[in-house]
Formats: structure tokens, sequence, C-alpha cells
């Protein structure tokens, strides 16, 4: 199983810190210095894309922080914005290289979708964790049974040593709840979620037992949204969001599909998900019950 990488302390205005991990958070903080140095310089996509042998899509995703950086583009982009200083070209070229440091997930390629790379990434090196799930229990917060279930519910077809690699992968995601300082992680669970049994009764106990000793985790918030409240603000389905350390990067909106995923990030968008996710923590019951819920379910599981 592969280990985490060490992460790396970048001079680029205290964005990066020791909490980071893999390539996302660079990618993310050079993208937007790109941009930023583009729009001040009143250049579109177009030009800057012709100055590196690109198309305006390939812009716009690397400022985005999807797509890694060659140091040839990144150093000519800096050129044809007028970025002469010495000291901040090469600034924006370590953080080039930092961008693409293998991820220490990069040994589970096999088994990660490039669309769930962005994910990877922002999860690994996030501070915080806002989600609501439906029909399943949160990954981070999944037992190793409960996960393999899953994972053979996802992908059928799955030989078993391609399970055990989806499992050994989303038991390694969960080191984020235990190294120091740990992420926070703050979980809506739809009551269905916990109803619908997953793998069998005894894998379903276990989980429920796993859910209430997380709930003592002090960075560590369960609420469950119970049939009695009816319609609610997320009807749209499952809902990540992810707040990137240094206070100066973009939130992260994640909505899984089956075969893909979505990362809407426009303001409005974004601040759209954040009112249905506070929304949803007021329409849930409150984290002192969970343990008492989760309790009342297990009993008659």
């Amino acid at each position: 199983m592969g280990t985490e990488e060490a992460a790396t302390t970048s001079p680029f205005s205290g964005v990066m810190d020791e909490r980071s991990a893999g390539p996302m958070v660079p990618r993310l903080a050079l993208g937007a210095r790109l941009r930023g140095l583009r729009e001040e310089r009143g250049i579109g996509r177009a030009e800057a894309g012709y100055v590196i042998r690109a198309s305006p899509s390939k812009i716009s995703r690397m400022e985005a922080g999807r797509h890694g950086f060659k140091l040839r583009d990144v150093a000519d982009l800096l050129t044809l914005y007028g970025v002469t200083d010495e000291a901040e070209r090469a600034t924006l070229l370590a953080l080039a290289e930092q961008a693409n440091t293998p991820a220490w997930w990069r040994s589970y390629s096999d088994v990660v979708p490039a669309w769930m790379q962005t994910y990877l990434g922002a999860e690994q090196a996030a501070s915080l964790i806002r989600s609501f799930r439906v029909q399943r229990v949160p990954g981070l917060l999944q037992t190793a049974d409960y996960a393999r279930a899953a994972v053979r519910l996802a992908h059928p077809d799955a030989g078993a040593a391609e399970t055990d690699r989806r499992v050994e992968l989303r038991m390694a995601r969960r080191r984020i709840l235990h190294r120091q300082p740990a992420t926070r992680l703050w979980a809506v669970i739809d009551e269905a979620a916990l109803r619908r049994p997953v793998g069998g009764s005894r894998v379903m106990r276990e989980q429920l037992r796993h859910l209430i000793e997380s709930c003592a985790l002090p960075h560590v918030t369960v609420q469950i949204l119970p049939f009695a409240v009816g319609a609610h603000a997320a009807e749209g389905g499952p809902v990540t969001i992810l707040r990137l350390p240094g206070g100066q990067l973009p939130d992260v909106v994640y909505l899984e599909q089956l075969t893909g995923a979505l990362y809407p990030d426009r303001p409005a968008e974004i601040e759209c998900y954040w009112d249905a996710m506070n929304r949803l923590v007021v329409e849930a019951e409150s984290p002192d019950e969970t343990p008492t819920i989760l309790h009342r379910i297990l009993q008659e599981t």
C-alpha cells in the first residue's frame, strides 16, 4: 500500500502548509495566480494558448488546477504576462514542480479514474470536508467490510484483486482523520443509508458501531437526516464540499455520478451548494442526538 507523500511548504503567500498532500493545492495555487496575471494584462485564453501551443480549453483547465504544468509552458506564460521579477518567476516555477509531484495514490492508478483524481487531491489536502450522503455511508467513515460490499455493488465485474485494491485505497484515504492535525469532517447522512443493509446484517451492525465510535472524535460531526423531514434542501443527490488550507483558494464542490463527476466552480454555484449544505444541517437532527439514533437503528438491525 502506498504511503502519504511528505508535504512541501511553498513560498507562495502561505498557501501551502504541511497538511498538503499530493499536487492538488500547488496546482490550484499556480492556476489561480496564472489566471490573475492573464486577466490583469487583459489577455484572452486563446492568445495564451497560442503561446504555449495549446487550446483555450487547456488554459481553462490549467487555471482551474485540473491539468499538469510543463515548466516551459509556465515560463512562456509568465513572459507573456510581463512577469520579469526573478524571485516571482522562481516561486511560480517551483510551484509548477510541486504541481507535478506524484501523489501517494498514484500507485492505485489502475482503480482511480481520471475524473476522481481531482477529488482525491482535494480530499487529502482539505482542512474541512462537508458531505451529504443519501444511499451510502460516507467513504471516510466506512469499515473495510462495508467498503468491500459497496465496491462489489458498484463494480460487479471486478475480480478479487481489483476489489482488494479498491478497498485498500478507501481505507488509506481515512488517514486524514487520524493525522495531526486531523481534517475536520462534517457529514449529514440520510436515514435511508443507515436503514438499507449493505453487505448483510453483520456488516451493517459493525458499520453502525463504527459510526458511533466516530462520533466521539472531536473533529468529526455526524448528523442524521430522518425520513420525517420529508423534502429537503439537497434532493438533487449527494454533495461534498472541500475547504483547502491557506484561505486563498476556492472551495471544491464534488458531485459524484455513476461514471464520472461534476465540479461546479463558478462562485455563484459554490455559494448555492453551501447554502443547501447549511440548510441541511438545520433540517437534520442535532449531532448530540446521533449516537442515540444510531443505537436505536442498531437494535432494529
